[in-house]
């Protein structure tokens, strides 16, 4: 597979949490991801557990978010770029770092800043289906 990245929409929130590091997690459990060969116009859909990992952290909004939640998609910011409704799979990056998440069903927003990014895959990713255009 050339391209992985997750599907922000439809995931499940399961923990915000800041560590006593500094560190802010958000777990999605599970995080649906797409995969896509170069050349070929069909992709795949899988699943995995997932952390999103902002290193020096601030909770701006989302403290008392009650989870678990779907995500209804948002913004993931790593310096210059941003990635809607997305993220890239892998992702580790230091500098400016945010995001900014919706969830169903609530107008509570998930917002974080921090000094870095990191995403901790757990386990395998299992498959789902294939996409067809």
């Amino acid at each position: 597979m050339d391209l992985t990245s997750i599907e922000l929409p439809g995931s499940k929130i399961s923990l915000v949490e800041k560590t006593p590091e500094g560190d802010l997690r958000i777990r999605l459990e599970p995080a649906y991801l797409v995969k896509t060969m170069t050349g070929s116009e069909e992709r795949t859909r899988w699943w995995q557990n997932m952390e999103l990992v902002f290193s020096e952290a601030e909770l701006i909004t989302g403290d008392g978010l009650p989870v678990p939640a779907v995500c209804a998609g948002g913004d993931v910011v790593e310096n210059v770029y941003t990635y809607r409704d997305m993220i890239p799979v892998p992702l580790e990056s230091r500098g400016h770092a945010q995001c900014d998440l919706a969830c169903e069903g609530t107008d509570q927003r998930i917002q974080v800043r921090g000094s870095g990014v990191r995403l901790i895959a757990e386990g395998r990713a299992k498959y789902i289906e294939h996409l067809r255009n």
